[in-house]
């Protein structure tokens, strides 16, 4: 099954720290203080949980969570955090099949789109803008590469990367899909960008 993290799930979140410290933690975590209270939350590709913790602490009760992932290993590990009185519902399906009976006013989609070949990430992309309320926020964590930082120490990481995932049979996609003109043809707005790791690491928050 493509882009599923079975495989590695036990040990996923050691291989990121020891590759790149606490940079993709943070990128998430920095941007929850954005999500409304009382929000309605679609997670897509949430991994092993740990993000569902760090939400509870800023709102210990009142959003409405719906977890999207693929690796029922990850689905596993992420039932088993700490959610407090949120209400959490875990789905163990790739986004692709995943149905919305009502629309999200916050989305996030940490490191989700470089796990797909361009057109998937397209399909995908459109899927989720449907469950997006007008004036809903959308989170996006993801690597990096363009003109300005393209460094060649990026490009060989990022290499390796898709090599061992490829090794492993997980992922699918060879190359970064830039993802920011299907928001801006789609008229969301930027509100918050920031980067990690050296420019090597994005994270978005737009407004739709």
């Amino acid at each position: 099954m493509n882009n599923n993290y079975d495989k590695i799930a036990n040990h996923y979140d050691t291989l990121s720290r020891l590759v790149f410290f606490k940079s993709q933690v943070n990128a998430q975590v920095n941007q929850l203080q954005h999500i409304p209270e009382n929000s309605a939350v679609l997670i897509v590709g949430g991994g092993t949980g740990w993000i569902l913790e760090e939400i509870a602490k800023i709102y210990p009760s009142g959003l409405k969570i719906v977890y999207v992932e693929i690796s029922a290993k990850m689905i596993a590990l992420s039932q088993k955090r700490n959610c407090k009185n949120n209400q959490v519902e875990f789905v163990h399906l790739g986004i692709e099949d995943f149905r919305a009976n009502i629309v999200f006013d916050v989305i996030l989609t940490p490191f989700l789109f470089d796990n797909f070949a361009e057109q998937r990430a397209a399909k995908v992309f459109n899927q989720l803008d449907t469950y997006l309320t007008t004036g809903g926020l959308w989170f996006l964590v993801d690597f990096s590469l363009n003109k300005n930082n393209g460094n060649w120490w990026k490009w060989l990481l990022l290499k390796s990367m898709y090599s061992f995932f490829k090794l492993l049979g997980i992922v699918e996609a060879n190359q970064l899909t830039d993802m920011n003109p299907y928001f801006l043809n789609k008229g969301y707005q930027i509100l918050e960008q920031r980067f990690y790791y050296r420019d090597f690491i994005k994270a978005l928050i737009y407004k739709k």
